[in-house]
């Protein structure tokens, strides 16, 4: 159930985030800052490079390596293909898990490595794999890991993970909000600097400001009938999220705030792109998720019963190109069945900037959902 009441609490709020995840997203344009500066330091702005790679590899553990290839490879388009390698292992965890290259990798590709840990003896070998096969290495990491101390020695590219002193507190989350922002900037440095994909140091600059905007728009002083994060997290109470996507910057999006609500709040949600999602999603409002399906929830007792779970349709767009949008068969679709729908739609700005907004506001969002509900 979700404290509506804690929301307008900053005193509250602060007190139910143990994880510093509200900390985390309030400074997630001051990570990017600090990633850009890192990147910089380590050189990823000097490099000449010769040609461009023949193929992108990135690997890295959790949830943070999987949105980073999805973004990179969105940014990158599909003339510049970013590979997530997959790991294999028992279970979830850095020590038990094993990364493999292809085999037909080699000095013409390659290899990125993201993680928020380090410490990961797969990561390690798969660094000397790498090195054995002649494919370049680039990584990103905390500093003074075994991951660290393995690159740098090396021929590979090693850059600090901008991290923040209450990281070490408690085990970061693969979703928290400044994990994102520290492991990709430097990458999309780095990309651009090898021209797969455009994000120069002013759109870096850029994209800092927006995150700070957002920042002050959705901060938890903010009250909710204002505040764009919190009025979603209400809104998604009792709720199944239909995340419904349209634009190139808003898949990736949307994939990022279903996982967040996942792994945060415990909220499962599903996600898909704009227009294949009225068919993909169709069934689902037509049937005992939608709000229309239970005539009596009307007459039910609210103290004794829990809510009923319905669908509720989260619009995310990044303004589309040439005018056409599914923006209106989407909210008829919704509508019909008696499915409220929620809708995000950034400001206009660089690609960089409108992606970042999207993702802003919804990992305030999950973080808020998560902080009201006790997850």
């Amino acid at each position: 159930m979700l404290d509506e009441s804690l929301l307008d609490s900053p005193e509250g709020l602060a007190e139910a985030d143990h994880r510093a995840l509200l900390r985390g997203a309030a400074e997630a344009g001051a990570r990017v800052r600090t990633a850009v500066r890192h990147a910089d330091e380590a050189g990823v702005r000097d490099l000449k490079p010769d040609g461009r790679p023949r193929a992108v590899l990135i690997a890295g553990p959790g949830a943070a390596a999987i949105q980073a290839a999805d973004l990179l490879g969105t940014l990158a388009g599909a003339g510049s293909p970013v590979t997530r390698l997959a790991p294999t292992g028992v279970a979830p965890a850095g020590g038990a898990l094993r990364w493999e290259l292809p085999g037909w990798a080699g000095s013409v590709d390659l290899l990125l490595i993201a993680t928020p840990d380090g410490t990961e003896p797969g990561l390690s070998l798969l660094f000397e794999q790498a090195y054995r096969r002649g494919c370049t290495v680039v990584a990103v990491a905390p500093a003074r890991t075994p991951l660290a101390e393995a690159v740098s020695g090396s021929h590979g590219l090693f850059v600090p993970m901008a991290t923040a002193p209450y990281d070490q507190d408690e085990p970061l989350a693969a979703t928290a909000p400044g994990v994102l922002w520290a492991l990709l900037t430097p990458l999309l440095a780095l990309l651009d600097r090898i021209g797969l994909l455009t994000a120069p140091p002013d759109a870096l600059d850029k994209v800092a400001d927006r995150l700070d905007r957002i920042a002050e728009r959705c901060g938890p002083a903010i009250a909710t009938y204002s505040n764009p994060a919190k009025t979603l997290a209400a809104e998604l109470a009792d709720a199944l999220p239909l995340v419904w996507t349209e634009g190139v910057s808003a898949g990736p999006a949307g994939r990022r705030f279903a996982a967040a609500l996942a792994e945060l709040s415990g909220v499962p949600a599903v996600v898909a792109e704009l227009p294949e999602a009225l068919a993909a999603h169709g069934a689902l409002l037509a049937g005992p998720l939608a709000a229309s399906a239970d005539p009596d929830d009307f007459f039910r007792d609210r103290v004794e019963e829990p809510p009923a779970l319905h669908a509720r349709v989260v619009l995310l767009r990044d303004r589309p190109i040439g005018g056409l949008t599914a923006a209106p068969a989407a909210r008829d679709l919704a509508l019909n069945h008696d499915t409220p729908i929620s809708e995000l739609e950034p400001e206009e700005g660089g690609e960089l900037e409108t992606l970042a907004e999207l993702i802003a506001v919804t990992d305030f969002a999950a973080v808020y959902l998560a902080l009201a509900s006790g997850a």
